[in-house]
């Protein structure tokens, strides 16, 4: 599966943090991962105009406010599709078989189903609801 959305989410949510501008490295750094797949990122968050980077000058800025960004927002821009895709279907069932004949319309309406769902969920959901998440998963940690 890929990574590319966490791995946005969790920079956007440095980028928003951070009191200096993070670099590539650094930001690689805590995403776990090397800087050229941040920079892959950064660029797809660039073109969609969710941050920025200036000429001359270390790291990003966030171009649209935290409680503004959706996750429906920042999907679309890194998966660059318009359209929530979760699941995959098997390309070669046996139309011989009765399942095998009637299993990818079945399971494309399923999964359909629950892909708008997740949809409907990304776009109620914000940058600032996964800071604020954050902060209480900090604080219930910090308690123990």
């Amino acid at each position: 599966m890929d990574t590319k959305f966490s791995s946005a989410i969790h920079m956007l949510i440095l980028i928003s943090e951070a009191e200096t501008p993070m670099t590539s490295e650094e930001i690689a750094a805590s995403v776990g991962t090397n800087a050229s797949y941040i920079r892959k990122i950064t660029g797809l968050l660039k073109k969609k105009e969710i941050i920025e980077s200036r000429q001359g000058a270390t790291g990003y800025r966030l171009l649209i406010k935290a409680e503004e960004l959706t996750l429906l927002e920042v999907y679309r821009a890194v998966s660059e599709s318009e359209q929530v895709h979760v699941f995959d279907l098997h390309q070669n069932p046996n139309d011989l078989c009765i399942v095998g004949k009637h299993i990818k319309p079945v399971l494309k309406d399923v999964f359909r189903s629950i892909e708008e769902k997740a949809e409907q969920e990304l776009r109620n959901t914000t940058l600032r609801d996964c800071m604020d998440r954050m902060r209480r998963e900090i604080e219930s940690r910090s308690d123990r």
